[in-house]
């Protein structure tokens, strides 16, 4: 079979370029009886907030470039937070402002799986700022080191710690993730099958392309928080691996080595790792149907990160009372307890349905009425 789009470029790696260059050259064709100015706003509301979030992304420890060395943020997170949530306006913008039914209907679904997904999202944000103690992105992936380099490395990373509040947020937060990106099995506002193209139906040519820049971008982006938030950030699996000593090739080398070389190569290197995942995800799973996709958002996902996060500060509230491992412990506990009871609850409430709908299979269903109208509401 086909092995995919290999032509332009080395094993075609240019093809993105090629087919950004492609689509600038198309025809720009407007429909008629749009409102012209959302119609045209739209796809920069969709890329301006995944340019904005670069801003607070960490790349390297100094944050030292050279000539440019950027203020290091007091609150990234809350940035972050305000800025993806802006970007669904441009969807519902480009749904209402095309006059297009299939358009429109795209746009408010992406809105309401945003809404969904969102919460969860926050929630597991929420018990990262509870694990690290900052807003700060770059204060975030400071905790998950250590100043010796031979102990930092991947046990430190809040995936791996306050076990198992932070592997639950990472797994809330990398479901919300696939969904905020309208990315498969989640890709309910651009299902070809029911909605054509969804919301960008009605935009040819360079507007095309920058919804498809935006989402692709946005993909990066939120890899990239989850990387800074989960996965250590810049910081290389085991600490010496991301560490050059400077009397080994002088202070000025190493500094250049260690900043502008090995950090952003692993973070670079976790985010093709999370690129890889999304083409599984999207090849693995099919699409979920509507009332499936919300049921998950929120009563799935919401529920589960919400009492993560009760659970983890009850673990931090515990832990000077009854000891660092005595208290997480009891907090463990509790969780796993209410747990439990969760599911001999829904259980319960599982089996009396199901008996209801038993009973309701034997009764016999009775023919329909042949008579008229009038004899047949004299009858019942």
């Amino acid at each position: 079979g086909r092995l995919g789009p290999n032509r332009v470029g080395p094993y075609g790696l240019l093809q993105p370029l090629a087919d950004a260059l492609k689509l600038m050259l198309k025809e720009d064709i407007t429909p008629a009886n749009v409102d012209k100015v959302l119609y045209y706003l739209a796809p920069a509301v969709a890329l301006a907030p995944v340019i904005m979030s670069v801003t607070v992304l960490p790349w390297n420890a100094s944050r030292d470039w050279g000539a440019v060395a950027p203020r290091v943020d007091s609150g990234g997170i809350l940035l972050l937070l305000a800025v993806a949530s802006i970007e669904v306006y441009g969807v519902i913008l480009a749904g209402w402002s095309s006059n297009n039914k299939y358009s429109l209907l795209g746009g408010l679904r992406a809105s309401s799986q945003v809404i969904s997904y969102e919460l969860g999202m926050g929630l597991a944000i929420i018990a990262v700022i509870l694990m690290s103690g900052t807003l700060s992105t770059q204060g975030i992936v400071g905790m998950q080191a250590k100043s010796d380099i031979v102990s930092s490395g991947f046990w430190n990373w809040h995936v791996l710690s306050f076990f198992p509040f932070g592997l639950i947020a990472c797994v809330v937060y990398m479901i919300s993730m696939i969904a905020e990106t309208n990315r498969a099995p989640f890709d309910l506002p651009e299902a070809e099958t029911e909605l054509v193209a969804g919301f960008h139906t009605e935009y040819t040519s360079f507007k095309f392309a920058m919804f498809f820049m935006g989402e692709y971008a946005n993909m990066w982006i939120v890899s990239a928080i989850c990387v800074t938030l989960f996965f250590g950030g810049y910081l290389a699996p085991w600490g010496p691996l991301g560490y050059i000593p400077p009397h080994l090739v002088g202070d000025g080398f190493a500094a250049f080595l260690n900043n502008v070389v090995l950090a952003p190569f692993w973070l670079l290197s976790k985010l093709a790792l999370f690129s890889a995942f999304f083409i599984l995800v999207r090849a693995t799973f099919p699409r979920l149907r509507y009332d499936m996709l919300m049921k998950l958002g929120w009563k799935g996902l919401l529920p589960i990160a919400l009492m993560n996060v009760f659970f983890l500060a009850l673990s931090m509230a515990l832990r000077p009372i009854l000891g660092l491992v005595t208290g997480h412990l009891v907090a463990v506990g509790a969780m796993l307890l209410s747990l439990i009871l969760l599911f001999l609850w829904k259980k319960g409430e599982y089996e009396a349905v199901r008996k209801e709908a038993s009973a309701g299979a034997l009764v016999p269903i009775r023919r329909a009425s042949t008579a008229t109208p009038t004899e047949a509401n004299v009858e019942f």
